[in-house]
């Protein structure tokens, strides 16, 4: 049972990190200096950061040790979150990145959501 859930938790972390290195991709395209770093090749490990504004930065570090969301302004620690709060915190961020997009038709936005 104890190999099961570790090769599951492993699987975890890959699939965050995929996600991590996919929104820093979506937030740059959306004009937000945004990067995901990995070591290796293996995934298990990312730490990522976006600016959200002047002064306002999200980090979140993913490994097997564990998860956590960071946010600072002007250089303090606004909040910090662990574990499935943390990946919570992320979902709220992508949610709001989606919800802002606008929705194209060529190359014109049609609509914005």
């Amino acid at each position: 049972m104890f190999l099961r859930l570790a090769q599951q938790h492993r699987q975890f972390v890959q699939d965050l990190v995929m996600n991590l290195q996919a929104l820093a991709i979506v937030l740059e395209r959306r004009g937000y200096p945004a990067s995901c770093y990995t070591c290796g090749d293996r995934m298990n490990s990312a730490s990522f950061m976006v600016s959200l504004g002047e002064n306002h930065l999200i980090r979140f570090l993913v490994s097997d040790y564990g998860i956590t969301w960071t946010e600072m302004r002007d250089d303090r620690e606004l909040m910090k979150l662990e574990g499935a709060e943390a990946v919570n915190q992320l979902q709220e961020l992508a949610n709001l990145i989606k919800e802002s997009m606008p929705i194209y038709v060529g190359k014109q936005p049609l609509v914005k959501r």
